[in-house]
């Protein structure tokens, strides 16, 4: 069976990466096409033959892509529509009706849209309704009725709907068509704005770009060549339908650069990277290349602000993390930037997704990174005013499932999170294939792709569950074997020590590493608790000698238990060695735990006398005594490359190797040290409260965090970069999963000493299969039968519009040529009526 799943496996492998990561590879493909805008070029009309469309490919899409439960556009990750799908499914409806085609999949569509935009609409109802729906869904449900189509809703309904189109008029009367407050301009809605007698056309000619486009955006562009005829929109429309024969994307042209840095990103979520990884070494490597060539004094906006900003701040992060020498301003450009502060702080909401994309950058800060402090500070105020809003009004802009992933981020720090858990969680993300903001939706990553990789990584993550499971079992058996598991006092942790490793560690098929790390976590812990609780002082100090001589003569009991098992992991550790290098280091390897026993017997001596040590003199036990690096450094001689032997020796360790050591245990004092206080025992928080009479506790604590807060950025350089230290990349990595790890255990409590608050995490480590989701069918709303396109009861709109003065004459949505020019004369509907049930 697991041979089948990873023959499964390699077979997906060499097909995603035929499909994505061949350098002919389209990157457009990438990204999930616009159902909205393919179905405006769908709309226009042949100049010559006014009668056919000009774009017959985009009304072939329209055709081809209705979702089998009715509706057009993108679906989140578990295959449900959003509330984006509602102006795209009535443009390709209204699309269909002007060329009088598609009749059964109209009547398809006026079905979903009675069952479910109700449901849809509540997600995104109140104060908190995107600005973009507003502008967007009323002029849809005027073109629909134009064209012909009653859109349906529930007489409960009626004030939702009605609520939605106060809001647009006021964002009619309040905005200029391009402001600099509110982002993106009104003007990039052009298609859903009252007709162009309202205003300026040259406003039209005044902003389109050199491209031809308006701001673009291809459903903008369309309109403003059915209005104008402008030559160069339809040489604009013709090279985005040429370029783009399956379907439209929202935004023409896009950086490829940056959709193909999206789906490297993607396969880092995954759980993937390792599968691919020469070809994203070689895309980042053309990154840096850009990167370095370009002018770094200034942004290059030759994207959208918020496209711009999305791809600076992933380049940086992927380059960063993957050993790149960059700046921080090559995303924190905007700090700079008055204006487009500004401008972000008044669209928090629009920017929200790259907002988090700013605040996920910040994760990896290194001493005198201070630009990223106040990135930081300014992403993560937005991000909690954001949070902050959504709670009171229990929604979120732009879409409610996006406020779980801003959550979690703020939440739980990166550091602290395990590799294996965040793949699980992103796969089961249901907004896990939106990238940044459009016009009127997020810019997704392709269903079909995203599909695959969702497929690939559940069956590497269920592989991965598999190997984890037998090794938890193996693990258990040595542990009882050795009577590590039954001592009778202290802390049983096979599982923790196991899961530890398995869910963080950098080299996740390598069973040699994560099972002698789990064995030496399983030995430290046990003998730690026989130090702090269980032997005498006497007991103690035999052990500490038997150690330190390597021989067990004299012991007994819990002693000999601890000893036996220890010898036994350093010769099996050893003879693994010789045979692969032929090198002995059983010598250096006992050294290391020798030190370690030593360590606890400081500190037992310290609280079995009351003695009470100075903070640095405590500190330089405490981090011998946490024994990270007698986890790490041994099994990183069993890296490719692996690490020098003299590193082995105490008196050569490297500075990452130092901070490795004091990092777990300034984490471990500041979450320990009531409970320590309690059993009479020191702790650094307390012996700095101690030496400073006139600081309380929580002056204590946070100077021990501005140590911690040094040391980890001061890690995270050694770990990523080089030039610092001898290790290999593998080797640093290595050191920065076991910080990971102690940040994990000890974040916000000490979770290592629970015997429950790891349960379920585990549980999602090695048993609980993954759900990734898939499209399901909605049910019809309750109560409700295929009864379209009829109406139940109308609600006569004319005389509200009347009263608030909004231009809603029957044409007014209709794109009327100007001077006579022959575009766009869709059916006129005689009377404006908006109905509702």
């Amino acid at each position: 069976m697991e041979f089948s799943k990873s023959f499964s496996i390699q077979a997906l492998v060499k097909t995603i990466k035929g499909e994505l990561l061949l350098d002919s590879t389209d990157p457009y493909s990438f990204i999930a096409p616009s159902a909205y805008d393919t179905a405006w070029l769908a709309m226009v009309p042949d100049g010559s033959r006014p009668c056919q469309p000009m774009f017959k490919n985009c009304l072939d899409w329209v055709l081809n892509n209705q979702n089998e439960e009715g509706f057009w556009g993108e679906y989140d990750g578990h295959g449900m529509p959003t509330v984006e799908c509602l102006p795209a499914t009535i443009a390709c409806m209204v699309a269909l009706k002007r060329w009088k085609t598609g009749e059964m999949m109209v009547d398809k569509g006026m079905a979903f849209i009675e069952a479910n935009a109700e449901k849809l609409i509540g997600e995104i109802y109140g104060s908190n309704c995107p600005r973009w729906f507003a502008i967007v869904f009323p002029a849809m449900v005027e073109m629909a009725q134009i064209s012909g189509l009653e859109i349906i809703s529930p007489e409960r309904k009626k004030r939702v709907v009605m609520d939605i189109f106060d809001k647009r008029e006021r964002i009619l009367e309040r905005e200029e068509l391009v402001d600099k407050n509110h982002y993106p301009p009104l003007l990039s809605y052009l298609e859903a704005l009252p007709a162009l007698c309202n205003f300026d056309q040259e406003a039209v000619h005044k902003h389109l770009h050199a491209d031809g486009s308006l701001f673009q955006s291809p459903s903008a562009t369309a309109r403003a060549f059915m209005a104008t005829g402008n030559k160069d929109c339809l040489n604009y429309l013709r090279a985005l339908a040429q370029r783009s024969t399956n379907g439209v994307p929202q935004t023409y042209p896009m950086d490829e650069e940056l959709l193909r840095l999206c789906m490297v990103n993607q396969l880092q979520k995954l759980g993937l990277a390792e599968h691919f990884e020469q070809e994203i070494e070689g895309l980042l490597e053309q990154v840096y290349r850009n990167y370095v060539n370009q002018d770094q004094s200034r942004p290059n906006l030759k994207n959208s602000i918020a496209a711009q900003l999305y791809k600076d701040s992933l380049a940086f992060c992927l380059l960063r993390m993957h050993g790149f020498s960059v700046s921080p301003w090559m995303f924190c450009w905007f700090l700079r930037e008055e204006e487009v502060q500004d401008q972000i702080e008044r669209n928090h909401e629009y920017f929200s997704s790259v907002i988090l994309n700013v605040y996920r950058a910040t994760d990896l800060m290194f001493p005198g990174d201070h630009v990223l402090e106040e990135a930081r500070s300014f992403s993560r105020k937005l991000l909690e005013k954001t949070i902050s809003t959504a709670n009171k009004d229990q929604h979120i802009v732009p879409f409610p499932s996006f406020q779980s992933v801003i959550k979690h981020e703020l939440r739980f720090p990166w550091m602290a999170r395990l590799d294996h858990l965040e793949h699980r969680m992103w796969m089961e993300e249901k907004n896990n294939s939106g990238l940044w903001m459009g016009k009127t939706c997020f810019h997704r990553l392709s269903c079909l792709q995203n599909d695959k990789l969702k497929q690939l990584a559940a069956q590497n993550y269920e592989v991965r569950q598999t190997i984890y499971r037998s090794e938890l079992e193996e693990l258990t058996r040595w542990s009882k074997s050795w009577g590590l598991s039954d001592m009778g006092f202290g802390r049983e942790k096979t599982a923790y020590c196991y899961f530890a490793v398995a869910a963080s560690t950098p080299v996740p098929h390598d069973y040699e590493i994560r099972m002698m790390v789990a064995k030496s976590a399983i030995v430290i812990t046990v003998a730690d608790d026989f130090y702090d609780m269980e032997g005498s002082l006497d007991d103690l100090e035999k052990i500490t000698d038997a150690v330190q001589r390597w021989d067990a003569k004299g012991l007994s009991g819990h002693s000999k238990t601890i000893f036996d098992a220890l010898d036994s992991l350093v010769n099996e550790l050893a003879r693994k060695y010789f045979r692969k290098h032929g090198t002995d280091i059983t010598n250096s390897l006992r050294d290391i735990w020798s030190e370690t026993f030593a360590s606890w017997f400081t500190e037992a001596k310290w609280s079995k006398t009351g003695f009470i040590p100075a903070a640095e003199e405590y500190l330089e036990t405490g981090m011998v005594s946490i024994a990270s690096h007698t986890l790490v450094l041994p099994a990183s001689c069993f890296l490719n490359p692996s690490i020098p032997i003299y590193k082995l020796n105490p008196a050569q360790y490297e500075s990452i190797t130092e901070l490795l050591m004091v990092i777990p245990r300034l984490l471990n004092d500041i979450q320990s040290y009531k409970k320590e206080q309690k059993e009479g025992k020191t702790n650094f928080v307390l012996l700095h409260l101690k030496e400073n009479p006139e600081a309380d506790i929580e002056d204590s604590i946070a100077y021990t965090r501005e140590i911690l807060e040094k040391k980890k950025k001061e890690l995270l350089e050694h770990a990523l970069m080089d030039g610092f230290n001898d290790f290999s990349k593998p080797c640093r990595h290595l050191h920065l999963s076991c910080v990971k790890v102690f940040q994990m255990f000890f974040d916000s409590s000490n979770r290592y000493d629970s015997n429950t608050e790891m349960f379920h995490d585990i549980q999602k480590a090695f048993y609980i299969p993954v759900e990734i989701g898939a499209p399901k069918p909605l049910p019809l709303h309750s109560g409700s039968k295929k009864r379209y396109p009829t109406v139940a009861a109308n609600y006569h709109f004319d005389q509200r519009c009347k009263n608030r003065n909004i231009r809603l004459a029957a044409n007014s949505l209709v794109p009327q040529p100007l001077s006579g020019h022959p575009y766009m004369k869709m059916p006129m509907a005689p009377k404006f009526k908006l109905c509702f049930m």
